[in-house]
């Protein structure tokens, strides 16, 4: 095994911060090319139904084109086709270069669908295909005659048309063709990209070889968790990829300074890169950006611990329902609950609380100013 390369925390984080591209002001450029590109290179953008603020698709964009407008994610997802839904970690908006890479999953759902759905039954399942075959793209409001059973869970619905939906779509044969809020249209994937077939699927190697890869990209410093994150059944085959890099001189282990433990490794380029840090930059992160949705990784560089707390009851919150980090240069230096009070047409602050470093003197006026930009971006339509 080759010598670990110890890093400073600081350096790491330098690291992480130019993988993520949030380092450099609008470093996609502008338009709706920008989208595009973003998502192409984070790999994913999660979706998520929360609104106290802007959706975290959106929020995630955002940060990192300050110019974004909502218009260029349909764009991208609807006109250009460029990116489409699908499962990563969460369900999240992925380029459709890499549709390969997700086949041989929308197979295993096919051979194996998830309980929720074994149960609603072939005949439904067809029906509803045939409804999109014939009828084109629909969503779940235009199948009106469901004959509605109980929940059995909370995320469940009464109708079975909606799980037939979601069945094509988890194993391929369904796309989501557009997405107005939380409403999705369904479409045939063939149809809705314009193929004879869904594109021959990635191997397992191509699969492994693909998440190391868009996790370097994307990360700069990775380790096994940070790859995979919920893929952990090829954990093994994935550390023996790893292993097999390394060994060729392709990877470099890493040692992080007061974290020699954790087992991390990044590519040569990546290590030996100048960083010039310039000015700090300002974001405020949503808890669903890829630099915070892994908490334990977000800890270990950071030194800052982000607790989800709008699933906390309320008098055990320490920092609030939808707490946002802020980040300026390479520290967390606040942690601020906010929420959009679109009739009004004001962001509001529910709690702000310094972190780290952190500090009024230092931090507040910076903050304020990026809040200014942020409300625009929330209230504007």
């Amino acid at each position: 095994m080759r010598k670990p390369v110890t890093l400073s925390k600081s350096r790491a984080r330098q690291i992480w911060l130019r993988a993520q591209r949030l380092d450099t002001p609008a470093p996609f450029g502008d338009g709706p090319q920008a989208t595009r590109a973003a998502i192409e290179h984070l790999g994913y953008v999660q979706i998520d139904t929360i609104n106290v603020i802007e959706r975290c698709h959106h929020h995630i964009l955002f940060t990192r084109i300050p110019g974004y407008q909502r218009a260029h994610l349909r764009q991208a997802q609807s006109i250009d086709k460029a990116v489409f839904e699908y499962w990563t970690h969460a369900l999240a908006y992925v380029p459709v270069s890499d549709f390969r890479f997700h086949v041989p999953e929308m197979k295993r759902h096919r051979k194996e669908p998830h309980r929720w759905f074994a149960k609603d039954g072939e005949q439904e399942y067809r029906r509803v295909l045939q409804l999109v075959r014939n009828e084109g793209a629909l969503t779940i409001r235009d199948i009106d005659d469901d004959v509605l059973v109980e929940k059995d869970h909370p995320w469940a619905s009464r109708k079975p048309s909606k799980a037939a939906l979601q069945l094509g779509f988890y194993n391929g044969v369904l796309t989501i063709s557009e997405r107005t809020g939380m409403l999705k249209t369904y479409e045939l994937a063939t149809r809705h990209f314009g193929w004879d077939k869904l594109p021959r699927p990635a191997t397992e190697s191509q699969v492994l070889n693909h998440l190391l890869d868009r996790a370097l990209r994307a990360q700069g410093i990775v380790g096994l968790q940070s790859i995979l994150h919920t893929h952990a059944r090829i954990r093994p085959a994935l550390k023996a990829l790893i292993e097999a890099r390394v060994k060729r001189r392709r990877l470099v282990p890493v040692a992080l300074e007061g974290a020699e433990k954790a087992e991390l490794w990044a590519a040569s380029p990546t290590l030996e890169e100048n960083i010039d840090p310039g000015a700090p930059l300002v974001h405020i992160l949503s808890p669903f950006d890829p630099l915070v949705i892994q908490r334990k990784r977000l800890g270990l560089f950071f030194g800052y611990d982000h607790i989800f707390e709008a699933y906390v009851p309320k008098e055990k919150r320490r920092f609030g329902y939808f707490t946002l980090p802020v980040l300026i240069g390479d520290e967390i230096v606040a942690a601020i609950d906010l929420k959009t009070d679109r009739t009004a047409g004001k962001l509001l602050i529910q709690n702000w609380t310094w972190v780290g470093q952190g500090n009024r003197t230092q931090h507040q006026a910076a903050i304020e100013e990026a809040l200014g930009r942020f409300e625009a971006f929330q209230l504007a339509r």
